[in-house]
């Protein structure tokens, strides 16, 4: 699956990698990596525990950078959220639904999503996973809707 791998300065002001460990994603798929609670990041912050995936920490000022698992025949779900969503595909492929269209990503590609009405969905018959950067963004048009 994956490490998660963070770096900062140790106890003596030096830089060292602060955080080795296995990326564990949650029934949803969704495994953040880092979250910052504002932007600029501060840096000097603690590099420990994520947060569990909400839409509360997309909203909450900060950014976050997670890895998202979308299982084979993943259904759909229509949502908007008030961010920027950059993703870039890592393996297999999804649809990424608009309400006036629709485009498959496959490995390789990247997407950035600016808050719109969009919804995912996996016809590939197989797992995929992106990694995706989150940041908050003005509300566009009706705002978010979870």
């Amino acid at each position: 699956m994956g490490r998660r791998i963070i770096t900062g300065l140790d106890s003596d002001g030096r830089s060292a990698v602060l955080v080795d460990e296995a990326i564990v994603h949650t029934a949803g798929g969704a495994a953040i990596i880092w979250a910052s609670e504002a932007l600029p990041a501060d840096n000097s912050a603690p590099a420990g525990p994520v947060p569990a995936f909400s839409f509360d920490l997309m909203h909450g000022g900060g950014a976050s950078f997670m890895v998202m698992e979308y299982p084979a025949d993943m259904g759909e779900y229509w949502h908007s959220t008030d961010t920027v969503d950059c993703l870039a595909m890592l393996s297999g492929e999804i649809v990424f639904m608009t309400e006036t269209g629709e485009v498959t990503l496959r490995a390789g590609d990247v997407l950035v999503d600016r808050g719109i009405v969009h919804c995912w969905r996996n016809d590939s018959g197989k797992p995929a996973r992106a990694a995706i950067v989150l940041m908050p963004a003005k509300p566009l048009g009706k705002g978010r809707t979870v």
